[in-house]
């Protein structure tokens, strides 16, 4: 059996995993440019055995990066790079539901994707790939984050719609409501693209969409401040580092092939023939697609 390593990607509020042992923070180099910060590396001890985890902040450490300008291909590019197999994705979100308050984990399954204004693949001209995204997170990992919710008294729900606007703004109270109409649970501006860089690099991926507000659609609730925001968030991220730490120990350290294939859909996503290839893509996808491009 393979090994699991277990990326976290750390969205607003979550900037560090402390507790982790032999750890340490170490820069990783893409040739898609500079990820968001350094990847902080640590061993998760576990009653089945030690897990290993990367930490990657989404943001940065101090938050210099805004949805639009972090570097989703390189970050996903890091993480494959250093052998993370699994990516649990922290996200805080606005609520679009009246029975999803603040406080509460939203374990997604799908995801409309409104922003506009970054490089969404890894592939392009001169080496195209057509990846599904009909099934965007991977259910085994769901199912490991709502047994962790479960066992730790979180309030969640399993199962959503989960709208990535660009942003940095947030919704106009017409944008708001149209979502909601569309029978989204929450939005975002940061798990587009990359659930599909993560589903192109073949790593199973899941999102915990931790609700801070009920966006401006509600009524009763003044709108989106976000010194609120940042207070929710506080009282949120010990919740989050207990859910990942829950997930990694049921994982355990000797990870099995996803059942669902996810960590093989480049076998039947390439369709640009070998000999057409740009050869300076191909060696950019050095990381990403090294396991079809290597048996080719």
């Amino acid at each position: 059996m393979a090994k699991t390593v277990l990326g976290v990607i750390g969205g607003s509020g979550v900037y560090e995993f402390p507790g982790l042992k032999n750890e340490r923070w170490e820069k990783v180099s893409s040739p898609w440019g500079e990820p968001s910060d350094e990847l902080h590396f640590g061993e998760l001890p576990t009653e089945s055995g030690t897990v290993e985890m990367v930490f990657l902040p989404r943001h940065g450490r101090g938050h210099p990066h805004s949805p639009s300008s972090i570097n989703y291909r390189a970050n996903i590019d890091a993480l494959k790079r250093v052998g993370v197999t699994d990516i649990i994705s922290v996200s805080a979100v606005g609520s679009l539901k009246e029975e999803l308050p603040p406080g509460t984990f939203v374990i997604v399954d799908q995801f409309i994707d409104r922003s506009f204004a970054r490089e969404k693949s890894f592939f392009g001209e001169g080496f195209v790939a057509h990846v599904s995204m009909a099934q965007p997170v991977c259910p085994r990992l769901g199912d490991h984050l709502e047994k962790a919710c479960k066992n730790n008294s979180i309030a969640y729900a399993r199962g959503g719609t989960y709208l990535v606007m660009e942003g940095p703004q947030f919704s106009t109270l017409a944008e708001s409501n149209l979502y909601r109409s569309w029978g989204c649970s929450v939005i975002g501006m940061t798990n587009m693209p990359e659930a599909k860089l993560a589903r192109e690099a073949e790593i199973c991926y899941a999102t915990v969409a931790m609700v801070t507000d009920y966006d401006c659609w509600h009524p009763h609730h003044a709108h989106v401040e976000v010194s609120d925001v940042v207070r929710v968030l506080e009282e949120n991220a010990g919740h989050a580092r207990t859910v990942i730490r829950s997930v990694a120990a049921s994982f355990g350290p000797e990870r099995t092939p996803s059942p669902h294939g996810l960590d093989r859909v480049l076998d039947t996503a390439l369709i640009t023939a070998p000999a057409k290839r740009d050869p300076e893509l191909v060696r950019k996808l050095d990381a990403v697609a090294g396991r079809v491009l290597h048996s080719s």
